[in-house]
């Protein structure tokens, strides 16, 4: 009982182990290959805002033609905006997809969620189908936006997929539990009449957001390099409200006087079908 009731801990706290910051520090040097290190906070992009947008609304796009056209009540307030997906669609020559298919026809690869290739790590992240260039925007880190000064420990207590970014934001990406509640009463909080401004289908086993899984992309080690990196990104304020719908983010407190931060994952180089993700899960600032 007690072997068992040790092997549990371990399993843990391998998983956990990566956000403890007093082993965090103990560790840095050992692990060298491991991190990310940038000279200023400003220097962590890879890819500009614009860059992050276009990818984002072109894979959006493929999939309001598929869903959002289905809505009624949408109807006339989007006529016009239809009207430009529908052209889109006529040009590409092809017929709306859904999920994967929509990743893959959009942006020329498909990841999905599978059990790592490390026997620890539980759930990985795995390009399924066709090729990621380098510097392309592969995933999405889902979960609710908490400023620096917010509440956020019940939240934290025992979740392993509070991200934080430079600038000491916090992204919970935890999809059961009372993260779960928060993120789901924040997304109905902020509906806008017929429009939803963020996507609580990542909640689920079935995202429509294909790129929503973010926050199962395993931390690198010595043997598995790093293949992507994590990038801060702000929506801008023009962003098409239809479009939010697909947004896996959302503030925790209404009326932030800034704009919605997302975090993307950014490819570091090639990355062709079959092969995991792995990130860097410390990024040092010098």
């Amino acid at each position: 009982m007690f072997r068992a009731a040790l092997k549990r801990f371990q399993n843990k706290w391998k998983s956990y182990r990566h956000r403890f910051v007093p082993w965090v520090v103990l560790n840095l040097s050992k692990n060298e290959k491991t991190l990310r290190q940038v000279t200023k906070g400003s220097k962590d992009k890879l890819l500009s805002e614009e860059e992050v947008s276009a990818s984002l609304l072109k894979l959006f796009r493929v999939l309001y033609r598929s869903h959002g056209a289905d809505h009624s009540q949408l109807r006339a307030a989007q006529t016009h905006f239809l009207r430009q997906v529908t052209n889109d669609e006529e040009q590409r020559g092809g017929n709306p997809v859904c999920g994967h298919d929509a990743t893959l026809q959009s942006l020329g690869f498909s990841i999905d969620r599978k059990p790592s290739s490390l026997h620890f790590a539980g759930t990985g992240v795995f390009v399924t189908r066709g090729f990621v260039p380098k510097g392309t925007t592969v995933a999405m880190y889902p979960g609710t936006v908490y400023q620096a000064y917010e509440p956020i420990l019940l939240q934290s207590i025992g979740n392993p997929f509070v991200f934080r970014c430079i600038d000491g934001i916090l992204i919970d990406g935890n999809d059961k539990g009372i993260s779960k509640m928060v993120y789901k009463s924040c997304s109905g909080r902020d509906r806008i009449g017929p429009f939803m401004m963020s996507d609580t289908s990542w909640l689920t086993a079935s995202p429509q957001n294909p790129l929503a899984v973010g926050q199962y992309v395993n931390n690198c080690s010595n043997e598995w390099p790093a293949n992507v990196c994590y990038q801060e990104y702000d929506v801008p304020d023009k962003f098409p409200i239809e479009l939010r719908q697909y947004l896996p983010n959302i503030n925790y407190s209404l009326g932030i006087q800034r704009p919605l931060r997302c975090v993307v994952l950014v490819s570091l180089r090639d990355i062709t079908a079959g092969e995991e993700l792995f990130s860097n899960y410390f990024t040092i600032v010098r």
